[in-house]
């Protein structure tokens, strides 16, 4: 695709990781970068993740990792698998599994470009549920990861003369025009900011998130089964349909990924935004539990969990709320999230925090109720390799409680958790290097809309049926790098 003359300004729309990334990637290329983001501050969803981001190999792995694509096309389930050739949608196992090599293979420079260009520490290494070898990298401070990342990508973006960073802006509708080829091609964007309506002219690279917090919104569009699950997302409305309005093809837009684990606030029960109860409890030793026994691997991939879970009896409390206010239901689970000393130490840079926010509380074991205590003698058991896990569960993080009397007067962390919408899977198409792919003829591929590009979870076709824990930052870096430098290559007319 010829680009002719083009604006040198890219503009990104969206102010989460993928769209700081992509900032960074296309000012290092030599343009200049607006960033528009409709929330009062930049970070999005990204800076509150806490599990860490994925890479392999990289310095900080103590085994040869060679499996990161396999488990990520194993992850991604039917979506990816040959059934997946008759998508009316044209975008088919090899546009998929391009994808995920892209994102796999340059997952350990992302690393390295987080570590050495931007300064975060990322050295330590844990094995999350899906994952066949320990890849999910976070810092040894108190800071989570998502956070860590996103504060200081944004320290170092604000140094740049270049970049202009816009909140409370919001993004109405893209801009376009009629290319010398005949078709459509993107040229800027309508935005509304402290109640004026003004236009952007430049390349535009969309990195707005998903879509799991607009519960009465696309989310009851396209799976309306689980527009009564609570959300650790907020209720901002999806902006699928700005890019579909421009012609992009927006595919698997029903695959939505709930996370298992969900923090209930005791002093908030009903409350439909929650806090993540992050994968690494489980990946460090903690166990769930329904009326006190372990019921499920917890090391299996969160669609897995999640949907043992949801085949249990919902909580009778659940409509509590929406019946006091008369708004819709709200569906969860009673489940405990225990972790023992050893697993609790292991995720100390989380657990401070969750017990500060009382979602989670100390007890000494002989405290819980017969049946959590027997669990965890059985559970100490198969850790000790005494006996083999009924459920499956072959790593065992940092456990230590050894089913003994002495384990009596030890304390445990315990909450309660419930499945939660989380992420999107959905969105729309792209390429390996980030540009948006507009829909197509019968029998026709996809061809990219000039002048757009995407990344991060407003695209579509890289997880499938589920995402694996980890990769959500990890696509962030890897696609929002490759959209920036794309952008700006087309900007600036090379």
């Amino acid at each position: 695709m010829s680009p002719g003359p083009a604006p040198q300004t890219i503009i990104v729309v969206g102010g989460g990781l993928a769209g700081l990334s992509a900032s960074y990637a296309a000012l290092r290329a030599g343009g200049a970068v607006r960033l528009l983001e409709r929330a009062e501050r930049p970070g999005g969803n990204s800076i509150k993740a806490s599990s860490g981001i994925n890479g392999a190999p990289t310095r900080f792995q103590r085994d040869q990792d060679t499996a990161f694509y396999s488990d990520t096309v194993r992850s991604a389930g039917a979506r990816l698998a040959a059934e997946a050739d008759a998508s009316t949608t044209h975008f088919r196992r090899p546009e998929r599994e391009a994808l995920v090599a892209t994102l796999t293979g340059a997952s350990g420079k992302a690393i390295d470009f987080l570590v050495d260009e931007i300064g975060v520490d990322l050295s330590v290494v844990a094995q999350l549920g899906g994952h066949s070898f320990p890849r999910t990298h976070r810092g040894a401070g108190k800071l989570p990861p998502g956070a860590a990342i996103v504060t200081a990508l944004l320290e170092k973006l604000k140094q740049d003369p270049k970049f202009e960073l816009s909140t409370a802006s919001e993004v109405k509708r893209l801009l376009t025009q009629i290319s010398d080829a005949g078709s459509r091609k993107v040229t800027g964007v309508e935005f509304t900011s402290a109640g004026q309506t003004a236009t952007l002219q430049g390349a535009v690279i969309f990195t707005t998130g998903g879509f799991a917090g607009d519960t009465w919104g696309l989310l009851q569009k396209h799976r309306p089964d689980l527009a009564g699950l609570p959300s650790t997302n907020d209720p901002r409305p999806g902006t699928h349909g700005l890019l579909e309005a421009v012609g992009a093809q927006l595919i698997d837009m029903d695959s939505v990924q709930i996370h298992p684990t969900g923090f209930v606030q005791p002093s908030d029960p009903d409350a439909r935004v929650k806090f993540l109860a992050a994968e690494m409890l489980r990946g460090g030793g903690g166990i769930l539990l329904h009326r006190g026994r372990r019921f499920v691997n917890e090391m299996e991939t969160r669609e897995h969990v999640s949907h043992v879970i949801m085949k249990l009896p919902p909580s009778s409390t659940a409509a509590t709320a929406a019946e006091k206010e008369g708004s819709e239901s709200l569906t969860q689970w009673d489940i405990q999230l225990l972790l023992d000393p050893g697993a609790c130490e292991a995720a100390a840079s989380h657990i401070g925090f969750y017990l500060w926010k009382g979602l989670l509380a100390k007890k000494k074991v002989k405290e819980l109720d017969e049946a959590t205590r027997e669990s965890i003698r059985e559970y100490s058991q198969v850790v000790a390799g005494t006996k083999p896990d009924a459920l499956g569960r072959k790593v065992f993080g940092s456990w230590r409680l050894q089913g003994t009397e002495e384990d009596e007067e030890l304390e445990v962390c315990i909450g309660r958790v419930t499945p939660i919408t989380h992420f999107t899977m959905g969105g729309a198409a792209i390429s390996s290097k980030g540009h948006v792919l507009a829909k197509s003829d019968e029998g026709a591929s996809l061809k990219p809309i000039e002048g757009l590009w995407a990344a991060g979870e407003i695209t579509g076709g890289l997880h499938g049926d589920n995402r694996l824990g980890g990769s959500s930052l990890l696509e962030c870096v890897v696609f929002g790098r490759a959209a920036g430098a794309e952008a700006a290559s087309y900007a600036l007319g090379r």
